[in-house]
Formats: structure tokens, sequence, C-alpha cells
């Protein structure tokens, strides 16, 4: 084995140590393991907050549904880091990274990896359905947003 590959071999059981420490971290602490100050951190915050402003807001999310977005949210972080860390990866040919062994003719495990997350991503999506819910406005709200509030006469 020569230098080089013993030292890409080091490399490559680092990365895979990285990201089981993401992964246990987040799984052990939840949000709270993501700094929400950073960027990453405010923009699954504003997904996970869209998210719930298309099932109808706050006040129609259930638990249930609130720990399914939780659940997707989690798994959205793990996979965009997966899809930074794979379409990062130095590549022989310009304009494409290679996510297979050439010599094997298979997939490296990440991207099988990769793949089990984005299923559990469209999942959960699927639990929480995929139709977009307005929000329900009492009679009164209705009435307003209609027909004014009458004080113009």
């Amino acid at each position: 084995m020569t230098g080089s590959s013993k030292h890409r071999k080091r490399g490559h059981a680092k990365q895979r140590a990285d990201y089981r420490r993401a992964k246990r971290a987040l799984k052990q602490w939840g949000e709270r393991a993501i700094d929400m100050r950073t960027t990453p951190g405010r923009q699954l915050a504003a997904w996970r907050d869209a998210l719930i402003e298309d099932l109808g807001g706050d006040e129609h999310v259930s638990t249930q549904q609130l720990t399914v977005i939780e659940l997707a949210a989690r798994t959205k972080v793990l996979l965009d880091g997966v899809d930074a860390w794979l379409f990062g990866q130095p590549t022989k040919h310009e304009g494409s990274s290679r996510l297979y062994s050439k010599r094997d003719r298979k997939l490296y495990p990440i991207v099988r990896q990769r793949q089990a997350l984005a299923d559990s991503l469209a999942r959960y999506m699927a639990m929480l359905g995929l139709e977009r819910r307005a929000k329900v406005h009492d009679l009164d709200e209705y009435v307003v947003d209609q027909y004014g509030d009458g004080s113009d006469e």
C-alpha cells in the first residue's frame, strides 16, 4: 500500500467517524445539537416553520404530527450533510462526481445510506400528507374578510 492510499483511507475513516458523531449527537440532543444562530440552523428552523404553516399552523398540528415533523427535520439535516459531502468529493472527470466503484461496479455504501435517508424523509412527508392545508378561520373572521366589518357605513 502506498503512502498516499494509506493517508486517503485514514481520511475516509475520519470522515465516517465525524458523520457518526454528528448523527449520535443529533439523535441524543435533537435540535439542541444544531446551533440555531448559524445559517444552516436558521434554514432548518424556517423549513420546519414553513412545514407547520403548510399543515394549517400551530393550532392545527397534533402532537403526533409535531413528532413526525421533528423526525423529518433531523433527517433533513443528515441528508443535507451527506449530500454536501458526497457532491463535494473530488473527481477525476470534470463536471460529475463518481459515486460508484468502477472496479467493483457498485455504488459506495454512503450512496445507499443517503438513499435510505431520502426514503425516510419521503415517508415522513407522506405521513404528514402531501396536500397543503389552508388555515381554518372562524365565522367572524370569514365575514370580516368577505364583507368587511360594517364600520364603513
